[in-house]
């Protein structure tokens, strides 16, 4: 998938998702949250922020704070 890594990847391989429209039928907070209990010491927020700048078609550093601000909400209800 274009602007992720290969590590993310196949992670995101190995719990059945393996293109952006997987990840957006998922929701991106969910498939985050399947990738961090496959992977709990492994995957950090920047597999968030990653997954949501894909959909996005940006790269991960450049996904504006206030998106990352309401993904962490999401992620933490």
């Amino acid at each position: 998938m274009k602007h992720l890594g290969p590590k993310s990847a196949e992670w995101l391989a190995s719990i059945g998702v393996h293109t952006l429209d997987d990840v957006a039928r998922l929701g991106v907070v969910e498939t985050y949250r399947r990738v961090k209990a496959a992977y709990p010491e492994r995957v950090t927020l920047n597999m968030l922020w990653g997954l949501q700048a894909a959909l996005l078609g940006i790269r991960w550093d450049e996904l504006p704070q206030d998106i990352k601000n309401q993904l962490l909400k999401e992620v933490e209800k």
